[in-house]
């Protein structure tokens, strides 16, 4: 059995996924080959239809035989933190609470975003605050 590697595998499943409308999340290859890729769809929902449409891509150019991996493809869902660039551009305009380094957390919509800093509203007043600041952004799930 080998190994196989995040890099590998994500530059393998981008082009693939942009074809889709999708975009790559994050990767993750345990020591026994247990793969996890986790997409977002670059608007609207990712479905069951994304999910087996990457997971078939991925058994056509990894051979299970070969590799002998096992596969998860999932959505980031709502409960998850932001991890990539492309997840806090499509959630501009929409609540999260975001958590700070040294404690602080706020419920927050999300103004504008630049690969170094996040602009938020917090109670109608603006905060640009740079990534190194902030542990984690999840989106907000109200119930009505």
């Amino acid at each position: 059995m080998t190994a196989m590697d995040k890099k590998t595998i994500s530059e393998a499943v981008a082009p693939e996924l942009e074809k889709m409308g999708c975009f790559l999340v994050d990767v993750t290859v345990s020591k026994a080959n247990d793969i996890e890729v986790v997409i977002e769809k670059e608007s609207g929902t990712v479905d069951m239809d994304d999910c087996a449409a990457l997971d078939r891509f991925f058994h056509g150019v990894f051979s299970q035989d070969e590799e002998d991996y096992s596969l998860t493809v999932s959505s980031a869902g709502l409960d998850r933190p932001f991890k990539v660039l492309r997840q806090y551009e499509k959630a501009v305009g929409s609540r999260v609470t975001a958590s700070f380094r040294g404690g602080r957390r706020v419920l927050a919509t999300i103004e504008a975003v630049t690969p170094e800093e996040l602009t938020l509203s917090v109670g109608g007043v603006s905060e640009t605050v740079p990534f190194s600041s902030i542990t984690t952004v999840i989106p907000y799930i109200e119930f009505k």
